[in-house]
């Protein structure tokens, strides 16, 4: 189950409501700085600015390819753990905004994970150390460690346990 925190509204859906629930000038800033990291191709700065500008954590050595999209509104409720890549395309959540309410969740992502290109994460997941998420996956519910997961709806490829077995069988 996805931990996110509910938050109702009354009137016009939560999506109207939304310079109440995060200021406008910073969406601004974030969005100018998701921009610039989205398209810069070198690694190191687009932790930087991740880091320093948007206040996510990011662990050292991890790579975020070509078009990664952070969540534009809460990028610091995001953590992602050391030698992690995060593939092409990927969009990362921290937000959702419904009908009646928007709900806010952190999303961690461990140590040396690898998101195919085209991954959707939505808030309020947790995907474990060296697990594997397959391109084009809806992740809609934790990940757990060193498991391959993929599809949409997601499912468990293999357990940890399958892909030691696996590894040692290379």
């Amino acid at each position: 189950m996805r931990k996110t925190e509910r938050y109702p509204v009354e009137g016009a859906n939560s999506l109207w409501h939304i310079y109440k629930t995060v200021p406008f000038f910073k969406v601004v800033k974030n969005f100018t700085v998701i921009q610039l990291a989205r398209y810069t191709p070198f690694l190191g700065m687009k932790n930087w600015l991740y880091r320093t500008l948007l206040r996510m954590e990011v662990g050292k050595q991890t790579a975020f390819a070509l078009m990664v999209m952070v969540d534009i509104m809460f990028p610091e409720r995001i953590r992602v753990g050391h030698n992690t890549v995060i593939g092409y395309n990927t969009t990362i959540l921290a937000h959702e905004y419904l009908i009646d309410e928007y709900r806010l969740g952190d999303v961690t992502i461990g140590d040396e994970v690898l998101i195919g290109a085209n991954t959707t994460i939505l808030p309020g997941i947790t995907i474990g150390n060296h697990a594997v998420v397959s391109a084009g996956t809806l992740v809609h519910k934790d990940v757990p460690a060193g498991t391959f997961v993929g599809g949409n709806p997601m499912k468990i490829i293999y357990t940890k346990e399958e892909m030691d077995a696996r590894k040692e069988s290379n």
